[in-house]
């Protein structure tokens, strides 16, 4: 069966299946779903920061010309009370923290829905509000588990005695502020109610089936009578993996007007109401002996968190993961306060932990006069050493070591400010990462028609990734045929079900599922004999109870980061000249696919360290940078030379691809090898991030 071909399928750079569509504008997303009678809503975002709704006049909004309604929770459809109390509108008067939706206009046009949000007018009861996060906040306490159900506080041995022995310690604490997801796509749906009562949804969502299943909860109808289609998503980096606030609006106004309603969240409204990147302040204590042997390893997080709903940002354990220490103490302590709620955000817990970790180690490193690159060698661990489980694999040093030799690491010179370009100071500065193996169970079907061509089918969510085109080619390598031969179906509820696209675990978990359901098909062609039905053949895959099960092993990808900055200490901007990234992250199944996704996430990581950063004002508790105004994200003049390369990795405890997850470790090693580098170039060690020019200059001429 065109064994040739087969061989080069999973592997090979096949070209994005929508790739086209999308550059020529044919790609529909959620808000470009017209349908008859359609009618567009806008929402209108609470002023203060805590209190109440005491009245709310929308006399002046109806009056517009085209305004249709005006949704408040005095008279918008009643909800079954959710398992997430941020899809909680319209429900009551209470407003738990600025930009919180109290109504919604809905008009024939955007343009009408948007003034007659202007002209509601509210009356607010508005108490006290705390917006500020410190270590020391009376409201902080220990949880009973961070985000992803890690355990908050872990310790083994003695790490405080451990610690006061050392012969060389570190003790540096590290922020990281509010981060904001702002995908290309803002956050939309559009909505309609069939006149047999079926709810039917365009959503912006990094998961279909999972928003089915909350919107039937919320209107109370079964989930068979809910269809949402995501079929191409402008990025979510997280923020979409769970139903938002918009996706409810439409539906709840469609059921008031009887009309489809599409909503789109204004650029300035997101942050308030899809998650962020909770800010953290960390602090590290790192025991070493004069050879580099760590003995003592402390992390201690401090996060906030709403006061309506609980999110732990688990920055602490990666270093559970990274490095041999025999003592360690690694916990995280959490402070409600009158914020939006903070949510997923590429990497979370993995991305601001380890600039923290990785900085400390570099701070380490110079006390010791070690190499960093030795140094993170030297405490490679035998085993998890949170767990005690054996690594399915862990490539890290060859990672560091192929990183090296690229970057020409040998010839740099260690000492601070040891190059310089006129008034440029330039760096070098080197960083790990690693981000966990994740998978889920999901369900698959493929059919083989009579034409010799092969149909996937499965709720995979493509959110800018290539998904469609890497489950083909794990369809094409399962039953031995030619790419082409393949196309897939994705993107809708009512193919099989599947989980989310986030935590890295797309592919693994849809793949697994994929290649199960091709498999069980070509043993069935196999033993077909003559020619296939009309309807051709059709096999499907559940992978529950498998793809979930716990491994006796502890399954993680790693990185290596390598920048080079120069520094203008006129200007005190910092420009990455270099940055490198090597990985091992099992299997790679789409080269060119896999080379996109490290780099965006090298680029994420880039504006995290230079660009990317919020602020709570204190007094009116809101984000000052709230649109891409303010909130500067990397474009192609700030990243001029990006590169990717990989391991190649032979995984045999992963799935059946061999596979790990590539979307998230991009990020995670990359602001601190960018921070380690501007000490490196500059001799002053920030641990504040982002690194502005105004934040260097003023550590330049301290």
């Amino acid at each position: 069966m065109a064994d040739t071909d087969t061989d080069k399928a999973l592997g090979a750079p096949a070209e994005r299946r929508e790739g086209r569509d999308k550059v020529m504008g044919l790609a529909r997303y959620a808000a470009e779903h017209p349908a008859s009678g359609r009618a567009h809503g806008w929402p209108v975002a609470a002023t203060i920061a805590a209190g109440s709704v005491r009245a709310i006049d929308t006399a002046a909004a109806l009056r517009l010309p085209g305004v249709l309604a005006v949704l408040t929770h005095e008279d918008a459809p009643r909800l079954a009370d959710p398992d997430d109390p941020t899809l909680a509108v319209l429900q009551n008067s209470r407003v738990p923290h600025r930009g919180w939706p109290i109504a919604l206009v809905v008009a024939e046009t955007l343009e009408a829905a948007r003034a007659g949000a202007a002209a509601v007018r509210v009356d607010y009861a508005v108490r006290d509000h705390d917006v500020t996060l410190t270590v020391s906040h009376p409201g902080s306490y220990l949880p009973e588990e961070a985000n992803g159900g890690f355990p908050a506080e872990r310790e083994h041995g003695d790490p405080e005695g451990a610690f006061a022995s050392a012969a060389v310690r570190v003790d540096a604490d590290y922020r990281v502020p509010p981060l904001h997801n702002h995908p290309m796509e803002p956050h939309a749906a559009t909505a309609r109610w069939t006149d047999d009562g079926r709810l039917v949804v365009h959503d912006s969502s990094q998961g279909a089936t999972t928003v089915r299943a909350v919107l039937a909860g919320l209107f109370r109808v079964a989930e068979d009578q809910v269809t949402v289609v995501s079929e191409h998503v402008g990025g979510g980096f997280g923020s979409k993996g769970t139903p938002r606030p918009h996706v409810v609006l439409a539906a709840m106004a469609a059921r008031q007007t009887g009309r489809p309603v599409t909503v789109v969240l204004p650029r300035r409204f997101l942050p308030g109401v899809v998650g962020h990147r909770a800010p953290t302040l960390q602090r590290l204590r790192l025991g070493a002996t004069e050879q580099g042997r760590l003995t003592s390893l402390r992390h201690e997080v401090t996060t906030h968190t709403s006061r309506i709903k609980e999110f732990v940002e688990q920055a602490a354990t990666a270093a559970r993961v990274m490095y041999a220490a025999p003592h360690s103490r690694t916990s995280h302590r959490v402070v409600p306060l009158d914020v939006p709620s903070p949510s997923w955000m590429r990497a979370p817990g993995e991305a601001p932990g380890m600039y923290a970790l990785e900085s400390a180690m570099d701070e380490l490193a110079v006390a010791l006069g070690m190499d960093p690159v030795e140094l993170r060698v030297a405490n490679e661990p035998e085993t998890e050493p949170d767990s005690g489980r054996p690594f399915s694999s862990r490539h890290l040093v060859e990672c560091l070591r192929e990183g090296a030799r690229r970057f020409d690491w040998s010839h740099r010179d260690p000492r601070p400010r040891s190059r310089s370009e006129g008034p440029l100071l330039v760096g070098s500065g080197v960083a790990a990462a690693t981000y966990p193996v994740l998978v889920s169970p999901s369900t698959a079907g493929v059919q083989a028609l009579p034409d010799g061509s092969f149909t996937v089918r499965v709720d995979a969510t493509d959110i800018g990734t290539g998904a469609r085109t890497v489950l083909a080619q794990i369809a094409a390598d399962a039953l031995g045929v030619p790419l082409d031969r393949v196309r897939t179906e994705v993107g809708s509820s009512d193919l099989p079900s599947a989980p989310l696209a986030g935590g890295s675990s797309g592919t693994a978990s849809w793949g697994w599922a994929v290649h199960e359901a091709c498999t069980r098909l070509r043993t069935s062609l196999a033993d077909h004999t003559g020619p296939l039905p009309a309807e051709g053949l059709a096999s499907t895959a559940d992978t529950e109870g498998t793809a979930d099960a716990d491994s006796a092993y502890a399954r993680h990808a790693f990185g290596a980061h390598f920048a080079e900055v120069g520094v203008d200490t006129v200007t005190g901007e910092v420009r990455v000249r270099r940055l490198l990234g090597v990985y091992a992250a099992g299997r790679i199944l789409n080269a060119r696919t896999a080379r996109s996704q490290f780099i965006g996430g090298m680029t994420m990581g880039l504006g995290m360290a230079l660009t990317e950063g919020s602020t709570m004002d204190p007094a009116f508790g809101d984000f000052t940078e709230s649109d891409l105004a303010s909130y500067h994200v990397p474009a192609h003049a700030d990243v001029p030379a990006v590169e990717a390369h990989w391991i190649d990795e032979d995984d045999p405890h992963l799935n059946p691809m061999g596979s790990k997850g590539i979307g998230e470790i991009g990020i995670v090693g990359t602001p601190a090898a960018i921070g380690n580098a501007v000490h490196h170039a500059t001799g002053v060690r920030f641990r504040e991030l982002p690194l502005t020019p105004d934040r260097v200059l003023s550590g330049l001429t301290d």
